[in-house]
């Protein structure tokens, strides 16, 4: 078998209505793939759902004994990656044919340790909606800590660099500290300004919940270091980006 190009890690959680949407989204990727998927503890028939996938050994099954969080279900993932760069999806989200492909292209050609893809919002039927979030072609630290322009199921890392800094403090975003962490020791981060993710809001998620997710990107700059004064100047820049980003 050839060497493998991208571990795909899929955490997931009672998501059996959105699952195989996500897993044949995969399926199509035109990479030298593996797609981890960890289970945590899920009671709605996930499992069954996936069990289909399996019968391709591409794809690799693991079930937590008790119910870890998504940062520790995506550090198990990467710790059992055999690919150069390590890909996000979740359960609930999907990816156009030629995402993978674009992107280890990208970070290949830039020998890059992070990128990530512009994304289409769907609603949580699974309607798109037309609204697309882009993304700059460039991301430092500085341009980060405005505002993550970084979503999980749009990153690419390579794996000794996500293996460096695993996900922590789930209470958080969790995401945005790694990719904080990572720009604070390389330079920058790529991005491919196309909607090759097909990101869905759902109804009492931490994304969707706008007042609960402030509150954790307030905590995220407390946590990566910054004083009350400077994590309200950040703060500030983020709420106004938000804001512009869904009108």
């Amino acid at each position: 078998m050839k060497d493998i190009q991208v571990s795909v890690i899929v955490p997931v959680y009672n998501c059996v209505k959105y699952i195989e949407k996500a897993l044949s989204s995969v399926l199509k990727q035109g990479t030298i793939w593996e797609c981890i998927i960890v289970d945590d503890c899920s009671t709605d028939g996930t499992d069954k759902a996936i069990s289909e996938f399996l019968k391709d050994e591409r794809f690799k099954y693991v079930r937590n004994e008790k119910n870890m969080g998504v940062a520790a279900g995506r550090n198990l993932g990467v710790s059992m990656a055999l690919g150069k760069y390590i890909a996000f999806l979740d359960g609930d989200d999907y990816w156009t044919d030629d995402k993978l492909e674009k992107q280890f292209k990208l970070m290949e050609d830039k020998n890059a340790v992070l990128s990530s893809t512009g994304r289409e919002l769907m609603d949580e039927d699974g309607r798109l909606t037309g609204k697309i979030i882009g993304i700059p072609q460039e991301i430092t630290y500085r341009k980060l800590i405005k505002g993550n322009v970084i979503n999980t199921s749009g990153a690419m890392v390579r794996r000794d660099v996500a293996l460096k800094f695993p996900m922590t403090e789930d209470h958080l975003h969790e995401d945005y500290i790694m990719w904080l962490s990572i720009l604070k020791e390389y330079d920058k981060a790529f991005g491919i300004n196309e909607p090759l993710l097909k990101y869905r809001i759902v109804k009492g998620s931490k994304s969707a919940n706008k007042f609960k997710s402030a509150g954790m990107t307030y905590g995220v700059y407390r946590y990566v270091g910054m004083g009350r004064l400077k994590a309200f100047y950040c703060f500030c820049n983020y709420a106004v980006r938000g804001l512009l980003k869904y009108m």
